[in-house]
């Protein structure tokens, strides 16, 4: 079974999804401002987003849908495509980790 997020019907849709990738970073939560609260007359109704800048890092920000930008997908490809070589990367590392504990045998 999927898991699956309700949103009340008199709210716009996000904008953004979880885990999305943007130009600001990946989006790791978002929240809602709905109309006729306090928040929403302090600081305008719709969606905030939780971004983490950088895989490296400990810093988050909050922004405003119209304050994020999508990826390009030539930026998404470029992207992904860098990490994918980073992971093989260490996968051939823990290979010749394994090659060495083992004397050349992969059987374990």
């Amino acid at each position: 079974m999927q898991p699956t997020i309700s949103i009340p019907q008199h709210w716009a849709y996000p904008r953004f999804a979880l885990d999305q990738r943007t130009k600001q970073g990946m989006i790791l939560g978002l929240y809602y401002y709905p109309n006729g609260t306090e928040l929403a007359e302090q600081f305008d109704e719709g969606w905030r987003y939780v971004l983490m800048p950088n895989k490296n890092s400990d810093e988050i920000s909050y922004l405003q849908e119209d304050q994020i930008q999508s990826l390009s997908p030539q930026e998404l490809f470029t992207q992904i495509t860098a990490e994918i070589k980073f992971y093989q990367q260490q996968i051939a590392i823990l290979q010749q980790q394994l090659v060495a504990i083992t004397g050349g045998s992969t059987n374990g």
